[in-house]
């Protein structure tokens, strides 16, 4: 399994790191882990539109959609 060396971490990120680490019951190296899985599960916004921008859908003139919008409001 790969690794990752993180050099030059300021002393007060990591004594916060190691504080919440134990507040969570974890060793610092689960804890940042989980951060990273967290960071790299979460798609950044160019991602998001980059997959908006490569889908098909449907049409709809303004007209149209507003009238849908209202039905769907009006149904709640």
């Amino acid at each position: 399994m790969p690794s990752i060396q993180v050099k030059g971490v300021p002393e007060e990120v990591h004594a916060i790191l190691r504080g919440r680490a134990a507040v969570a019951g974890q060793s610092l190296q689960e804890y940042v882990l989980a951060l990273l899985r967290q960071d790299a599960e979460t798609p950044t916004l160019m991602e998001v539109l980059d997959r908006i921008e490569h889908r098909n859908g449907g049409e709809a003139d303004f007209e149209t959609a507003s009238r849908l919008v209202r039905e769907e409001r009006d149904a709640r």
